[in-house]
């Protein structure tokens, strides 16, 4: 039962989609979702320190329309995130956005020396006088200016929200597992590659 589910893993399928499709009781794909995305976040999450260009910025996933919206949102999860330009995307869920949450998350995943470029957000400042050399853009005054922008971070939030929204709502104790499967999706684009890893990662978790 295991393999039909995971060649659906190839296409944004939900799980309700693939029951139907397979044959299966949604409860069974549900519990076979899961678990792929229990083995894929355990998998992201092994990626070791690198060295290069990196973009920093924090997002909020969910919550009501109304009220609060952007940094410090009600009723919304805080995510941050690290992309290696011309690399992957890590990801993290987030308590908030302070400085000291922040930065022991980049030197877990940056070598000092490399190059991170931010936001303006107060948080980074401390990125300043650290071990690594500290570039930010501010939106309200410019958007990219040649190397110094996070385009590629954003780029990628605005992915996992359209992957996201076609749940029509993610359980909180769960969403962790889907944005680690959004960061999966974007670090391994081809379908061929991803249906690969997988059947790996199966073999090597359930075998």
């Amino acid at each position: 039962m295991v393999t039909p589910l995971i060649r659906l893993r190839n296409t944004p399928t939900t799980a309700r989609c693939a029951a139907d499709l397979v044959g299966v009781n949604f409860k069974t794909a549900t519990f076979y979702f899961h678990r792929l995305r229990e083995i894929i976040a355990e998998e992201e999450s092994n990626e070791e320190m690198d060295f290069g260009e990196f973009e920093v910025d924090e997002s909020y996933f969910g919550g009501k329309r109304k009220g609060k919206r952007g940094r410090g949102a009600a009723g919304k999860v805080p995510v941050f995130g690290i992309l290696k330009r011309g690399g992957k995307v890590y990801t993290q869920v987030i308590p908030n956005a302070k400085s000291k949450t922040l930065m022991p998350i980049i030197r877990k995943k940056v070598r000092p020396d490399s190059i991170v470029y931010s936001d303006a957000l107060y948080s980074y400042n401390v990125l300043d006088v650290s071990e690594f050399k500290h570039f930010r853009i501010n939106h309200s005054k410019l958007f990219a200016d040649k190397l110094n922008h996070i385009n590629g971070i954003e780029n990628f939030w605005n992915q996992a929200k359209r992957h996201m929204k076609k749940f029509n709502g993610i359980p909180t104790k769960n969403f962790p597992l889907f944005l680690k499967e959004c960061e999966w999706r974007f670090n391994t684009p081809s379908p061929r590659t991803q249906f690969r890893q997988l059947k790996q990662w199966v073999k090597k978790h359930m075998g």
